[in-house]
């Protein structure tokens, strides 16, 4: 095949069917000189994700076999749809609360029920983010906006650590918010198995240690590995200690979930919020790796590979799944070339279930708790909110708000509060937008603002600003109240005011009218309202407008020097200083 037919075939398949399935490319173009450090990841990566999904899913209240069968179902649907040939999709301690917050209380103690209802989660799930991904929608990934981000993660940092204390110490207490955890768990303090505290916090000493010292270590394997043998050695189970107990054999059928009617509009609602949090994970990881890399994202095709594994996750006795960084970088680390290496690992783990059910049996509850006190530290970061306080108090106020929504509220209503601060954050900021009145600094080209530059000259009877949004309903009032008081304030009374409308991307109906309303008042006063550097998209609005009929068309200037020539010429060109 020449180069030519090469590029048209390759061009032929990120079309039609063969776009939505990039695992098909992947096959045709797989190097076979991969194949060795694809299998050597995938040994590796079978090694974590074995107590991971496990320790997610006691973290969503499910049964920790849950954990796996969604491990082994999402990476194999992630390799046939998901575009990054590097990413490693799978059970999430992000996700995990959200979870649990949504189907416990549904279950009412029901494990049966809370598996369908997980599953018709996850199919939810999959059905939004496919439906996004289809219809382009790669921009909800932007929704919720880094403090926001990092003030629900802090929260749910904290859920999970104070949720996985009493776990960790070898007793349970009733799920609540952060208080009421703390409380119950102080009070049944009584309660701790000094075994299950004991083996639990050496594997959390084992896993933290060797990640401070020797990070390439599997530290999460090596700890586990080794609590599972003190358990069998001094069979902490007749001790009390709850153990995980062998493993159902095999692998489930594919079922459709059967749950209530009542409970479907909770499941939708929780699933647009994993949406968010999961896409959000997922575009994040995909654009990091993928920089380093030297290669782009397809938002949409991330986004329609998640929903199509979390869609057959649902049908698999599954939960809602995400991307983890970490599992990511160690595939990564141990040189994974290919979405192969994540088929190797989902096939090593299907063969422990299959033959091997009986290999984690001793290993205790605790030690898991460990493992996911270990993973809510990671969605801690510190330094990111400590450089938006130094630089953005507001926005840390807004990181504190969400944090405390998560901690205090819970953790479903933590989404919605997250969601809110970010809308309210994106229409602050274009309700009360910048604004600035221009000058020309001295030895510097073009206009500026006068707060940076107070030096800087100003024509005599014009007044110069910029206003630095889209023009629409909600800003529209302020706009011309500011173009009142500057008016009032300037001296001499300007007979110009211009405006510098380049960054103005929109002007609706509402702002429309205000235009013309504000127009005639000023013309009222032997005052002319003057655009340059309108963009043509937004005058082309204006014309539809009808705004052409009451301000002057020649009132409009590509550029603000032809503004200001036109400004000095005015006296010999009466019809437009009368316009």
């Amino acid at each position: 095949m020449s180069a030519a037919s090469a590029k048209r075939a390759s061009l032929t398949e990120t079309k039609g069917f063969a776009k939505w399935v990039p695992g098909l490319r992947g096959l045709r173009t797989y190097d076979r000189s991969w194949l060795p450090r694809d299998l050597v990841a995938a040994v590796v990566l079978s090694a974590l994700l074995i107590p991971q999904g496990m320790a997610y899913a006691e973290l969503a209240g499910l049964p920790p076999i849950t954990g796996l069968y969604t491990t082994v179902v999402c990476l194999v649907a992630y390799a046939a749809f998901g575009p990054s040939p590097y990413l490693v999709l799978g059970p999430d301690s992000s996700l995990g609360p959200i979870i649990a917050a949504i189907i416990l209380p549904l279950a009412l103690g029901n494990v049966e029920y809370a598996i369908a209802l997980a599953g018709m989660l996850a199919i939810f799930v999959g059905l939004i983010s496919i439906g996004a991904g289809l219809a382009k929608l790669g921009f909800i990934a932007d929704l919720l906006s880094k403090p926001v981000r990092l003030g629900y993660m802090a929260g749910l940092a904290l859920t999970i650590f104070v949720g996985q204390l009493p776990k960790l110490f070898g007793y349970s207490v009733e799920g609540g918010n952060v208080l009421e955890d703390t409380r119950d768990f102080l009070i049944n303090l009584d309660q701790t198995n000094i075994w299950a505290l004991g083996v639990g916090v050496l594997a959390l000493t084992i896993i933290i240690g060797l990640k401070r010292w020797m990070p390439r270590a599997p530290g999460i394997l090596i700890g586990v590995v080794i609590a599972i043998a003190v358990s069998a050695l001094f069979d902490l189970a007749s001790k009390g200690v709850d153990v995980v107990g062998v493993l159902p054999q095999g692998f489930p059928m594919p079922s459709f979930p059967t749950v209530e009617l009542v409970d479907i509009p909770l499941l939708v609602i929780g699933a647009f919020g994993i949406t968010l949090v999961a896409v959000g994970d997922t575009i994040s990881v995909s654009s990091g790796f993928a920089a380093r890399r030297g290669t782009e994202v397809d938002s949409n095709q991330e986004i329609f590979g998640i929903g199509t594994a979390n869609l057959f996750s649902g049908f698999f006795q599954g939960f809602p799944v995400s991307t983890s960084s970490s599992r990511t970088a160690v595939a990564d680390q141990a040189g994974a070339k290919s979405q192969l290496a994540g088929i190797a690992a989902a096939l090593l783990v299907l063969l422990m279930l299959l033959f091997l059910p009986s290999l984690v049996s001793d290993l205790p509850m605790s030690v898991l708790a460990a493992v996911i006190i270990v993973a809510a530290a990671s969605l801690l970061e510190i330094p990111g909110l400590k450089r938006i306080y130094a630089n953005r108090k507001s926005e840390f106020v807004v990181a504190v708000v969400c944090f405390l929504g998560v901690a205090l509220v819970g953790v479903l209503e933590g989404i919605v509060i997250a969601v809110v601060l970010s809308i309210f954050q994106i229409f602050v900021r274009a309700w009360q937008p910048h604004s600035a009145v221009l000058g020309n600094p001295e030895n510097v080209d073009g206009y500026h603002d006068l707060e940076r530059y107070p030096d800087a000259r100003q024509i005599p009877n014009l007044l110069m600003i910029r206003w630095d949004a889209p023009l629409f309903f909600a800003n529209s009032n302020l706009f011309r109240d500011h173009i009142r008081k500057l008016v009032i304030k300037t001296e001499p009374t300007p007979e110009w005011v211009v405006v510098a409308a380049e960054p103005i991307t929109d002007v609706d109906t509402t702002a429309a009218d205000m235009l013309v309303e504000l127009d005639e008042e000023l013309n009222a006063d032997g005052i002319h309202l003057i655009f340059a550097e309108l963009k043509d998209p937004v005058k082309d609005k204006v014309e539809r407008y009808g705004l052409y009929e009451t301000i002057d068309r020649r009132h409009f200037y590509p550029t603000i020097e032809e503004a200001i020539e036109a400004f000095e010429q005015r006296e010999s060109e009466p019809e437009l200083a009368t316009g």
